[in-house]
């Protein structure tokens, strides 16, 4: 048996909009758990999104598969594009189960 599992992921690209004050904080954050502020995008929506139980309710409903995309989804060569439901491992301290999450965002 290995040692080290390495897990490959692909991720994609898309474009969110923050207020300043919420950039700046996951700014603060990202420095704080020295991570990269996409990161912690990935991370605070796919922890959140595992705590709503009426999310995750939802989630297991036909109107949940049959939602209008909002996101903007940059498809990019084969490096940026990704399968839905991609999972970025969780690299912080706390150990959370991860749902999946459908971006990874950073400051617009």
């Amino acid at each position: 048996m290995p040692l080290l599992e390495v897990v490959q992921t692909k991720h994609l690209s898309a474009s969110i909009r923050l207020t300043d004050s919420t950039a700046t904080q996951v700014d603060q954050y990202a420095a704080f758990i020295k991570a990269s502020a996409n990161d912690v995008v990935e991370q605070a929506l796919a922890y959140v999104f595992s705590k709503d139980r009426e999310f995750q309710e939802f989630l297991r409903t036909p109107e949940a598969q049959r939602i209008t995309p909002t996101l903007r989804v940059r498809r990019g060569n084969g490096t940026d594009a990704a399968e839905p439901g991609a999972k970025k491992p969780v690299t912080s301290a706390a150990s959370t189960p991860q749902a999946p999450a459908t971006a990874a965002g950073s400051k617009a």
